[in-house]
């Protein structure tokens, strides 16, 4: 009974703990709201040097150069002077495990992923936690949106597109269930023999693919019978692949994969296929262009997996896929990679200093994540009619020193844009 009532104390003050450095959820905008004097990074390529945005409802009503356009300021209930400021679609974070992760050395925590090899049917939108104490500390930076994805097995499960601002996983929704997560077997392992590498191919890997077409066979045989004698869970997860409704994320790094995951998408009549990692993409970008498949790349900040490769080759991979007009975003699978989500604009910006332009590396967390996870019709650009989810920073967003928020919204409520590392910091700069 005693052990009992010291577990119940420390929930209690773990949820009161939560509770006081996790803000309240913004209300729905009220009032049209107008900011002037900002450049705005559409999201698209396109700066507008001074512009004027409007929202009401929250949608961008106004999007306009302030020299071109006349502006009826009786309209707008409140009015926001951003001069001197930068005005950015909210960032993206593809490939992510936030929310459903809390602290790494805490089991009870993790709910990253599910017991089995193909779990079509997990789905990680019921498991994303809205509490979560690192949420806050990701929005501060700009990052008001993500992809969050289940791990483990050959099929993860169902990834689903979320908010960062809500009381529960309902209200959070963006887009329900967006994909199914496919691991591709790896190819090669790195062996050591007297401290010497050499690269061989992995024994299982035949194997394992056989096993994945077999699956993926037997799921759409079964989806073609209109009503089935007997119900198959993991083949009614299958469901949207094969039509379109659903994107088959391929976590896949070398070129040798991404290639037969290219030739798996034709074989298996997979409308929609994105790569997750990447890291040897570069090397067939034509075949990815043509096959239409995007890429979410491997963390920029990251070490050369080769000994031959360059020194900054995870640097400059944004920039080479660019030129080769490949669609790609950016994303921080690996260790820490939660709380490093907010260090998301900063991998943007070393990706401009190795050669990527700037405009497309705000496209990379934008508009591209967007597309690839099918919200660009409400999502990833400051456009009119769109959700105005966004935010206002000091200076550059994609430096530690400019990424200054003043201002966030999502889908026009104004967010709180506190967390408990910004508490801390207050509270210890008195000491």
């Amino acid at each position: 009974m005693k052990n009992l009532y010291i577990s119940i104390c420390l929930l209690f003050i773990a949820v009161t703990s939560i509770a006081q450095s996790v803000p309240a959820p913004a209300p729905t905008q009220s009032n049209s709201i107008l900011i002037m004097n900002a450049k705005v990074h559409v999201g698209n390529g396109n700066v507008i040097e001074n512009a004027v945005v409007g929202f009401e409802d929250g949608k961008f009503t106004l999007v306009a150069d302030a020299k071109l356009v006349r502006i009826d300021m009786t309209k707008y209930k409140e009015v926001i002077d951003a001069s001197g400021m930068e005005l950015y679609p909210g960032f993206i974070a593809t490939n992510s495990t936030l929310g459903l992760h809390e602290i790494d050395a805490v089991r009870a925590m993790d709910d990253v992923a599910e017991v089995g090899t193909y779990k079509p049917s997990v789905r990680s939108v019921i498991a994303f936690n809205t509490e979560s104490e690192i949420i806050p500390t990701v929005r501060s930076n700009g990052v008001l949106m993500g992809q969050i994805c289940p791990r483990g097995g050959v099929i993860s499960g169902a990834s689903s597109v979320m908010q960062f601002d809500a009381w529960n996983w309902e209200d959070a929704v963006v887009r329900e269930d967006d994909g199914l997560h496919l691991n591709w077997p790896q190819v090669y392992h790195k062996h050591y023999d007297k401290k010497k590498m050499t690269i061989e191919k992995v024994k299982s890997y035949d194997q394992q693919l056989t096993e994945i077409q077999i699956f993926f066979k037997e799921a759409k045989a079964y989806l073609s019978v209109k009503n089935p004698p007997l119900t198959e869970v993991r083949f009614e997860g299958m469901r949207g692949i094969f039509d379109g409704g659903k994107t088959l994320y391929v976590h896949a790094d070398e070129v040798r994969a991404i290639k037969e995951a290219l030739r798996f998408k034709e074989e298996m009549g997979i409308p929609k296929m994105v790569i997750i990692g990447g890291y040897d993409a570069w090397m067939i970008a034509e075949e990815l262009k043509r096959a239409q498949v995007g890429v979410m790349l491997c963390r920029v900040h990251s070490l050369p997996q080769l000994e031959g490769d360059d020194v900054d080759l995870p640097y400059k991979l944004a920039s080479l896929l660019h030129k080769s007009g490949v669609v790609f975003s950016l994303q921080n699978e690996g260790d820490m990679e939660r709380m490093g989500t907010r260090n998301l604009p900063f991998h943007a910006g070393t990706a401009v200093a190795h050669g990527l332009p700037y405009e497309e590396a705000v496209k990379a967390l934008t508009l591209a994540p967007a597309q690839l996870l099918g919200i660009d019709a409400t999502c990833g650009s400051i456009e009119t009619g769109k959700d105005a989810t966004f935010f206002v920073s000091k200076g550059d967003a994609l430096d530690m020193l400019g990424n200054q928020l003043t201002h966030a919204f999502i889908q026009g409520r104004k967010i709180d844009l506190s967390n408990k590392q910004v508490g801390l910091y207050e509270r210890y700069l008195k000491k």
